[in-house]
């Protein structure tokens, strides 16, 4: 595949986070224990604040720096951001691994895109972004830990 313009990888990258809001819904109405809903709620609004930072990023709604979008970005970053054929008989703990997973591919994608981009305000915005989907992921690793590791009454 060699090489994508900009504008492709941030269709790509929006598409993403629309996917992760959906998952993210969809587990929510799944899960029994409140605190586990309530953080996927809480990330499910995050990837569509996400997608609307990318959106008026895309749109040129940002500051004017920046890569234009005839930039190319190696492609090796899209290759990873394939979406996982999830499993309807995945139980919690696959759920979370692999969501997790997914937020790591989102951090690294940001951070890559920062490092394309001149010090201001954009490439700080996308650091923030790959900083925000780092803390995505150490949640839905919390909460595979407590699910495949329960606590039980000895400790």
């Amino acid at each position: 595949m060699g090489k994508m313009d900009l504008e492709k990888v941030l269709d790509l990258a929006i598409a993403e986070e629309l996917a992760a809001h959906g998952l993210y819904k969809e587990l929510a109405s799944k899960v029994k224990d409140q605190a586990a809903k309530d953080t996927l709620l809480f990330l499910a609004g995050e990837e569509l604040s996400h997608k609307d930072l990318l959106l008026a990023y895309r749109e040129g709604r940002l500051e004017a720096q920046g890569l234009g979008m005839k930039e190319s970005v190696d492609a090796r970053i899209v290759e990873s951001f394939g979406t996982p054929e999830w499993d309807p008989g995945w139980g919690l703990k696959e759920i979370f691994l692999a969501a997790a997973r997914k937020e790591q591919i989102s951090h690294e994608f940001y951070v890559e895109l920062a490092a394309r981009h001149p010090a201001g305000a954009v490439r700080e915005l996308l650091l923030k972004l790959a900083r925000e989907e780092l803390s995505h992921k150490e949640r839905m690793e919390y909460l595979y830990a407590n699910t495949a590791f329960p606590q039980t009454d000895g400790g």
